[in-house]
This record gives C-alpha cells, structure tokens and sequence, in this order.
C-alpha cells in the first residue's frame, strides 16, 4: 500500500511513512538526516537508486573522481603561481608579476606544469572525499539516532568529513608531493613519470608521506569547512532567501543555490586552510625539513604568502565542485534529500506538533 501510495501521491506517503516508522532508520541507517527523502531501502519513481545503497556510495564516489579531478585540473596555473609565492616570495612578488615571470621563462606551456599529479591525485581525493563523506554520515547519524541527527547536524557534517578526509589524504599525498616538486624545483622534473622514481630514488618512500602530517592539518579543517558551511549555508539559503521550497524549485534553479553555498564556503575553507598550505608547499621544497622547521622559519607572516589567488581559486573551485557533484546526482537520478527537517518526534516532545 505505502509503495503503490509513493507511486501517486509521493510527498504524503513519506509523511504517512515518517509517522508510522520513523523513516524506517532501522533498515536505512542515517535516513534521518535526509529528512526523509526516501522510505528506506524503496528505489522511488524517478531516482536510479535507494538512499544509503552501495550504488548510491559508489555513485557518490565517481561525483567526487569528477567534481575535484576535472577542477583542479583546471586551475593549475593558478596553483602553479600560488605555489611559487609561497616558496620563493622574492623572485614572484604578485600573481601578476608570477604569471608574467612563468610566462617569460617557460613559455605558455609552464603554466601547465603538474597537472598529471594534480589530476590523478585529486581524483583519488575526490573520490575518497566525497563518497567516504556521505558514507559516514549515514554511518554516525546511526549511531547518535535520528533526534540527535538533526540536534548536533553541525557535529555531525563535522565528524563525516574530518573522517573521509583522513583516507582521502593518504591518496593524495604522493600526487601532492610530485606536484609541488615539478612546479617549485626547476629541472627536477617535467612529468609525472620522471618525478616519481627520482623521489622513490632520493629519499626513498619518505618523499611521498613526508608532507602527510601538513596535508592533514591543511586539509581536515578545510574540508570541515567545506561540508559543514556548505550544508549549513544551502539550509539558511533555501529558509531565508530562495523565495520558494527547494520541492517548488526546477534543477537548474537547485543547482544555482548549490553554486552559491558552495562559493560562501570555499572562501572561508581557503582561510582556514592557508597556512598549513604554504607549509606544504615549502615543505616538499625543503629536502629533509620538518613541518615544524618550516613553519619556524616562515613565521606567522610568512605562512599567509598567496592568500589572495587562494581565495578566488578555492573559492571557484569549491563552488564548482559542489554544482558539478550535485549535477552527476541529477544526471544519474541518484536520490537528493531536501534540507534536514525537525523529526517529528522531537517536535512533539518541543510541544510543536500534536
């Protein structure tokens, strides 16, 4: 009855559904949080999976290869002048003046260098970011139970990311280290394929971990921020300034909101993140350095070098990769839970509903 109901009148069967079963949280763990976008292990008309599936992780996963993969890929000159400031603040003094001086000494074809570390090992992020992301979230709403879900969602998008991003680390910081090699050390390499073994070579298997401790410190609290401020800002969006319910608005619209909230937490994530990003930087630079020499030597001052560039550049890419994630869900029809909503449970015990 409850399915042939979600077949005519979707929205009232998940209603009738959340007062009968409480979204069903025990097949589903963590459907909670979803505010019920779905009666648990149900495929509803129109999507291609259910909630909390294999599928949908591993959907979830692919999102993340392509949404980091494919944008940091494209904002590797950037990235390639605001590694070079951090590290040699003398001879690039500015953006302006680091492209120029790029340009001048390596020709157009400079600005490309790193971009095969930086693809394959922001892939390998992304998709340990992303899809170990909504992994742990379902996994830790489980366990704190549906009313603490939406209580502590702050802690609770918190704990998720600063978990998948652990993992995620571990891919990347071989990649990160070859990058930063190719692009600050003139003539110790051009291309993936010549980096690695001379790393493996000269300092052994240390040279692709040496910087994972800094990688940590960079990017957990970064990614904290962007998954929490993201989720939180694209909630206070559709409640205070989208002029109409995300069910009343069309994909397009959804993912213009999606950009917004994505770009209001890439600039607080670039923030957060800068200085144990210039550490990193120097850090892969400074053959047998610690991260503790480092920022020593670098000073508080120092370790703010490039703030600038890395704002618009994590700022774009942080938008960019939540629109592109969030349009692999649409186009894959994957399940894409509203804003967590009050259980209704709670909302009797607050006297809120009868």
């Amino acid at each position: 009855m409850l399915f042939e109901k979600f077949q005519s009148n979707p929205f009232e069967a998940k209603c009738e559904s959340a007062q009968v079963n409480k979204y069903e949280t025990s097949l589903v763990p963590g459907r909670e949080i979803a505010a019920a976008a779905a009666v648990s292990n149900v495929i509803l008309p129109g999507d291609s999976c259910a909630f909390g599936s294999t599928k949908y992780f591993l959907l979830c996963g692919l999102g993340g290869i392509i949404s980091c993969g494919t944008t940091h890929t494209m904002v590797v000159p950037l990235d390639l002048v605001k590694c070079r400031i951090q590290v040699d603040p003398a001879k690039y003094k500015s953006v302006f003046n680091g492209f120029r001086v790029t340009l001048a000494e390596d020709g157009a074809r400079g600005l490309a260098k790193g971009w095969a570390p930086t693809f394959f090992g922001y892939s390998a992020q992304g998709l340990c970011k992303f899809g170990l992301y909504e992994v742990f979230k379902v996994l830790y709403s489980d366990i704190i139970g549906e009313e603490n879900s939406y209580l502590w969602r702050t802690s609770l998008y918190l704990a998720s990311s600063a978990s998948a991003e652990f993992f995620a680390d571990i891919a990347l910081s071989p990649f990160e280290a070859a990058k930063v090699k190719i692009q600050t050390m003139p003539g110790f390499a051009n291309t993936l394929r010549e980096a690695l073994p001379k790393m493996l070579k000269d300092e052994g298997i240390n040279a692709f971990y040496k910087g994972l401790v800094p990688l940590w410190m960079r990017q957990i609290p970064y990614t904290m921020m962007k998954f929490s401020c993201f989720e939180r800002t694209l909630e206070l969006l559709y409640l205070y300034v989208v002029p109409k319910p995300r069910a009343d608005c069309t994909k397009g619209e959804q993912l213009i909101v999606t950009f917004a909230a994505g770009y209001i937490a890439g600039v607080f994530c670039a923030i957060v993140s800068h200085p144990a990003d210039t550490v990193v930087s120097k850090l892969n630079q400074a053959k047998g350095a610690s991260a503790l020499d480092v920022a020593k030597k670098l000073g508080w001052g120092g370790m703010w070098g490039g703030l600038v560039p890395r704002i618009v550049m994590i700022g774009t890419l942080t938008a960019a990769q939540w629109f592109i994630y969030d349009g692999v869900k649409v186009a894959f029809s994957m399940p894409r839970p509203p804003p967590p909503e009050m259980p209704l449970s709670l909302k009797k015990k607050l006297g809120l509903a009868e």
